[in-house]
């Protein structure tokens, strides 16, 4: 099964397309070297991994994306397959102490981590972005929970 996103098909009632197309892949790899998805010449973070509020080039409105806890488990799952191999590929083949494994998988594994993280939120954020998820379709209300039904009654 292909799932396709196209988003300049018209609109059903107006007949005018309802949004500009936007290059996931380009969005996606912009967000890899933290520039803004939309420009790719501004930057995506003010911190380590705090995003701006709005691009500093082209104004475009970042700070409502919804990464959450999809970069560190990426990251982890990505780590997760470059550590384990090698450190069974290390074992088989040299069997070192168990303070070896340790003064090296460590480290390398924190390394790897931070390393990763930032870039692959960038990413998400840029998938976001392409897609129109979250805040950044223009045409969506506010991306708010829904308000709990149950809430009145006591």
């Amino acid at each position: 099964m292909n799932v396709q996103y196209k988003t300049e098909l018209p609109h059903p009632e107006t007949g005018t397309p309802a949004k500009p197309s936007r290059k996931p892949m380009q969005a996606i790899m912009r967000g890899l070297r933290s520039s803004c998805p939309c420009c790719g010449k501004g930057k995506l973070f003010s911190g380590f991994l705090t995003t701006v509020h709005t691009c500093n080039s082209c104004g475009e409105e970042i700070h409502h994306h919804r990464a959450d806890d999809a970069p560190p488990y990426f990251t982890i799952t990505i780590v997760g397959h470059i550590i384990i191999p090698a450190m069974l590929a290390v074992e088989v083949l040299y069997h070192p102490e168990v303070w070896i494994h340790m003064s090296l998988w460590v480290p390398l594994t924190l390394i790897l981590s931070l390393g990763m993280l930032r870039p692959i939120k960038g990413a998400l954020v840029g998938l976001q972005w392409a897609l129109y998820m979250h805040g950044f379709d223009p045409e969506a209300g506010d991306d708010l929970p829904e308000p709990d039904p149950a809430a009145g009654i006591r």
